[in-house]
Formats: C-alpha cells, structure tokens, sequence
C-alpha cells in the first residue's frame, strides 16, 4: 500500500522550539502549542509508582537537580526536581506526563504528542506499561507511542489495540562517517553498517538488497506499527547505496520519521533535502520553524 503524497510533518524534538525553552519543559511544549506545532515530542521514563517522569536518562542527575534512579523517585519527590539544563540549574520543574496530557488536553490546538519511551530494560511485572496507557488514554488518536525496545511495543499491542506505535530501529542498526571507529554498542558489519545480524558477517548480497531484506524483517518485529523512526544518517547513506527505505515501508502502510536534523548542521541540512525528495514522511528536529523554512514547508 502506498501512502499518500502530501508534505512532510514537522516534529519538534523534545519540544524544541529554536531555544525558546528547556527540552522536555512544560514551557517549551506550551510554547510548542501557542506556535500551532502539529507534532511534539517528549522522552518519558517511569517513576517508582503513579506517574512518568520528562526525562531522557535513568538517573535524576543527568537532567535534573534530583540524585539516584528514576525508577526509585517517587512522584511526590519528582514533584521538587528542577530542570538541570547544560549543566545549570533552572526555575523550571520537571514535568510529569499526567501534566502534560492535561496541558494539551486543555490546549485549544489538536496537536499530536510523541512518547519517546525510554524504559529499554524489562520491567518486573507489567504495570508501568498499564499505567502509561492510563496516562495516556484521553489523549486518544492524539498520541503514538516510540521506542527502540521492541519488546516494550510488543506488550503495549497487546494491552491496546487502539494504541498508535513507532519503531526506531537504532537498537539494530546505525550508520556512522568512517571516521568514527568505535561504535559504544555494536560492531560494524561487512556492508559497512553498525549491524551485528548474521548476515553482516560477510558480504552475501549487494548493499541495496541487504538493506530492503534488514528494513522487512524491522517491519514485522512489531504488529501494527504505524511510523519508523530512522537516523537521518543511516537513511542517507542507504539512498545512496540504492536503498529508500521509505518506498518500501510505504509499500507496507508505514510512515518513515528521519531524525535528528538540525538547522546549522551543513550535513543535517543536506540531508534535509535529499530525503525530503526521496519521500521521509516526518523530520524530527531541535529547529522546527528554521527547518520548515530551509524545506519550504508550510506547518
């Protein structure tokens, strides 16, 4: 199936504004609102009980004046963190998620909210995920759901069938200049990707064939995920080996998310505009309004 042609939707990446806040600040998503943002996204991590916290990292220290685990806090203690932003403290708190989905449900706008779900390892029993989709539930067909922990997606299909997914396939695979040597997860493989899948151990196929077969084995690993969510990177650097992932999730019903590109980023930008033509779907970026602008694009 073949998605219709129309332009592409603009994501405001940890409801980034060009600075005009915080990442993962109420501020920022209430500004990322009163701007007519059509997508927003937030990374969220669970807290020991009721609730999830705005944050990217496990720990409290890494973003917030807080200290320990996420998973330890408590919302009453989450409550009193302030937003720790490059290394300095600010005014702002650290929102919970039930915050914000009473912000855009109060917000005049329709706005959709991305939940970049941090939570990779396994919980012990399944009542965090039971509790985001109580969260989240009013919001309705206003919210998706994505992660690189496809485990998490599966048992979230499962407990709701309502429930929009995305699948970012970082976990798996990724794409780096040759100048970075190491990777901090994975090997690289024999067709030049971070891709430790057997096949990756030598060069079996051509480079273009290798990548449509990785993209649709990615497509069935989750039932009825609607969006891939995809370094702007590896997608690049695919078309250029022969290989658009987007014809071919499209020719699955999925739409492609090309993440993160910046304006100010000469390769971001680049890239921007080659994968614009070649059919991305959704660009995720820190500069929503500059992006916009570099591709013409109306939001």
């Amino acid at each position: 199936m073949n998605l219709p042609t129309r332009p592409p939707i603009i994501v405001n990446h940890m409801a980034a504004l060009d600075g005009a806040a915080p990442p993962n600040s109420l501020e920022a998503i209430r500004a990322c609102l009163d701007a007519g943002a059509a997508f927003i996204e937030i990374d969220v991590t669970a807290l020991a009980a009721d609730d999830y916290l705005l944050v990217h990292d496990p720990v409290l220290q890494s973003e917030t004046t807080g200290a320990g685990a996420v998973g330890a806090a408590m919302p009453e203690a989450a409550r009193e963190l302030f937003i720790r932003y490059r290394g300095t403290k600010t005014t702002l708190r650290v929102p919970l998620l039930g915050e914000v989905v009473a912000l855009l449900l109060d917000h005049p706008t329709q706005a959709r909210l991305q939940i970049d779900f941090k939570n990779m390892t396994p919980f012990a029993d399944d009542e965090p995920l039971h509790r985001l989709l109580r969260l989240i539930e009013p919001l309705g067909a206003r919210v998706i759901v994505s992660s690189g922990a496809d485990w998490q997606l599966r048992k979230l299909r499962r407990f709701a069938n309502w429930l929009d997914i995305g699948f970012d396939i970082g976990n798996y695979m990724d794409w780096r200049e040759p100048e970075y040597a190491v990777h901090p997860v994975m090997l690289r493989g024999a067709y030049g990707y971070w891709d430790e899948h057997p096949l990756a151990a030598q060069r079996f196929w051509p480079t273009a064939d290798y990548l449509r077969d990785r993209c649709e084995a990615f497509m069935g690993l989750v039932a009825g995920v609607s969006t891939f969510y995809i370094s702007h990177r590896l997608l690049a650097q695919s078309l250029r080996e022969g290989f658009n992932w987007a014809e071919r999730l499209h020719e699955g019903g999925i739409k492609l998310d090309a993440w993160t590109l910046d304006v100010g980023n000469p390769e971001a930008e680049a890239n921007a505009r080659v994968l614009l033509a070649a059919g991305v779907d959704q660009f995720t970026t820190n500069t929503p309004r500059e992006l916009a602008a570099l591709l013409k694009i109306t939001r």
